[in-house]
């Protein structure tokens, strides 16, 4: 365990406080931790930080809880796990998932973390990591598909201190930077993230001296207290002591096999959630496993929990204390070192569904569909027509969920931070033009509110290279429910200069690419939420006009029949849907599209891929 050392040893004593001083702290802390999004988005360099924001800040109290912040809670897994001193004036660097816990899954997520002193003891903390276009290792972007021990993934950083005292270790930073293929980038994007953090403790240390010490921590507290108290409520009132299991898959594991299950299976219990994750899959030997922190599978529950019952509430680490989280060892999401970890982002947001699935089954009318629950990944890299060497990350998007307060976004991110790279950017600074960035028409599952539609870049090369792919969701379907249809599944596919199409597998490494060749990278669709029959046809007629719904996806899925001028035919549509209705019998709670015999059936014929065989556990 960490030894934090102060000047300062007398305790912190609380006091009362009202609630305009609690708005002021609460609210400038909120700004604080977008300034530290600011500063970042203005200093680093990679496309993947500075244009689509792969990054995630946090301000904590001093004992490590989170109390603003996105993808929080790394500090506990650090203090417990770090041996060393933390002085005034420190700066941690690690990217070490097997040495913090998990609180990052993969050696690519680059994690700063930085105590905040006042008057001579620690006030809080501030911490970001941003994820790396490069760190060494394999192949370029270093998410090999094929790794089967974290050591074939780069450089792997134990937590280290980046700055000691206020002083940079620049030869250790040499060192680090010398194992990756982008130096510059990372330099920069490290130094940005710092930048950050500091900002974020000069806000605190400012707060500090504005109300005193005394009062800046009883905010805090006062703040955590606040989520805990409206968590309880929401847990009392939301989740069932009957135990509720729900069950979804990663499709494969880049080596032809899978798909792989996670099971979980949610309870309360004494007033705390218990979430436990026996009969998911053994760990892969693939690198597909997900380091799963246990602290941070109770922030997404918790997100999910606000953003579906009460979005005004700040959410924090308050609530920890309500919610048990039980992960066998040696699954899928606790492999054991050294596991290979880089393609784990598929596990990570497809807890997002499973959540989903458990969290609405007591209460169907809060049920959400199955949505873009990944990052999918390109690289790009190679050298030029003047001999410099060229790498492109970028983060692919699809379609949301229908919800049950309206349609999925088309063609939008899991995170809701993020934002696609411009096309005039990757014009500009890469070897490329994008010949088609469009929502494909009828990828969103059909419901009462429609899933997010999915998306079509067409990416020209202008020279020479290697492509990587990182995706999912092409052998299972995002689920609908409530009635609702699932989205349709992704495809990649390149176009070769001789006319000739090439299917692309979900999860590949070194595909050489001609200039003139045309990759296709369509995303899939959102599953759709309720009945697709009770949906305003006025609306489907649309969407037909806007291209988000073909007339045959209008006909087949909604029962919506359109004359050649796009208008409704009121007559036979009426018609049409009571034939739908007598025809389609019971609507079950979820459509997952097919059995997984069935997928695997019909899997070539339909996704022109062989289906994955069975899994292979390490």
């Amino acid at each position: 365990m960490a030894q934090i050392v102060q000047t300062n040893t007398a305790p912190i004593e609380r006091t009362d406080i009202d609630t305009i001083t609690v708005d002021i702290v609460e609210n400038a802390l909120r700004n604080a931790r977008y300034e530290m999004d600011a500063v970042l988005f203005r200093t680093a360099m990679s496309p993947g930080i500075r244009e689509q924001h792969d990054e995630f800040p946090l301000i904590a109290d001093p004992d490590g809880k989170m109390v603003v912040g996105q993808f929080g809670s790394f500090i506990g897994g650090f203090l417990d796990n770090y041996k060393g001193t933390v002085e005034e004036g420190d700066v941690f660097l690690t990217s070490d998932p097997y040495s913090c816990d998990g609180a990052i899954s993969h050696a690519n997520d680059w994690l700063v973390l930085m105590p905040i002193y006042f008057e001579g003891r620690i006030v809080g903390w501030s911490a970001m990591f941003g994820h790396m276009t490069d760190v060494g290792g394999k192949v370029p972007g270093s998410l090999p598909t094929d790794a089967e021990s974290i050591h074939e993934e780069g450089v792997v950083i134990p937590p280290v201190k980046l700055y000691k005292k206020g002083e940079l270790n620049e030869e250790m930073l040499n060192l680090i930077l010398n194992q990756v293929r982008m130096k510059q980038w990372n330099r920069s994007d490290l130094n940005a993230i710092v930048a950050a953090c500091r900002t974020a403790g000069r806000r605190v240390t400012e707060l500090c001296s504005r109300f005193g010490t005394s009062t800046y921590i009883s905010v805090l507290d006062a703040l955590l207290d606040r989520n805990f108290r409206a968590m309880s409520q929401l847990i009392a009132t939301s989740i069932s002591e009957e135990k509720l299991n729900f069950v979804d898959y990663l499709d494969d594991d880049g080596m032809g096999f899978g798909p792989y299950k996670i099971s979980c299976t949610m309870w309360r219990e004494n007033g705390k959630v218990i979430l436990d994750f026996e009969g998911t899959d053994p760990q892969s030997k693939g690198p597909i496993n997900f380091y799963l922190n246990e602290n941070m599978l109770k922030m997404f529950f918790g997100i999910y929990m606000i953003m579906v019952f009460d979005p005004q509430i700040l959410w924090n680490d308050g609530f920890y204390p309500l919610v048990e989280v039980r992960i066998p060892k040696g699954s899928l999401l606790k492999p054991i070192y050294p596991a290979a970890l880089s393609c784990r982002t598929h596990a990570l947001g497809r807890i997002f569904d499973i959540l989903g699935g458990l969290l609405g089954q007591r209460q169907p009318e809060f049920l959400n569909a199955a949505g873009f629950s990944s990052s999918p990944h390109l690289m790009y890299s190679g050298t030029d027509k003047n001999g410099e060497w060229f790498q492109l990350y970028q983060i692919g998007f699809g379609g949301i969920p229908g919800r049950p307060f309206g349609d999925g976004p088309d063609g939008h991110s899991l995170w809701p931070s993020f934002t696609n790279v411009p096309n005039e950017f990757l014009e500009a600074y890469f070897p490329l033009l994008i010949e088609r960035y469009e929502t494909v028409a009828d990828s969103g599952g059909a419901g009462l509110f429609r899933g997010g539609n999915g998306i079509d870049i067409a990416y020209r090369f202008l020279e020479p290279g290697d492509i990587s792919i990182h995706d999912d969701r092409w052998f299972t379907y995002p689920w609908g429910v409530n009635g609702g249809l699932p989205g349709r599944r992704s495809t990649k596919y390149l176009i070769r200069t001789d006319g000739s199409k090439q299917v692309l597998p979900s999860k590949c490494d070194k595909i050489h690419v001609n200039k003139g060749d045309i990759l296709h990278y369509v995303t899939w669709g959102g599953g759709g939420w309720g009945d697709p029959l009770a949906r305003d046809p006025e609306l489907v007629a649309l969407e037909v006009k806007r291209g988000l719904v073909t007339k045959q996806g209008a006909q087949s899925n909604y029962g919506v029949v359109l004359t050649n001028d796009l208008n409704i035919d009121k007559v036979a549509t009426e018609a049409l849907r009571d034939k739908m209705r007598s025809t389609r019998g019971n609507i079950n709670i979820f459509n997952f599209g097919a059995t997984l015999e069935e997928l695997r059936e019909n899997c070539e014929t339909e996704t022109g891929m062989i289906a994955p065989k069975p899994p292979q556990f390490a």
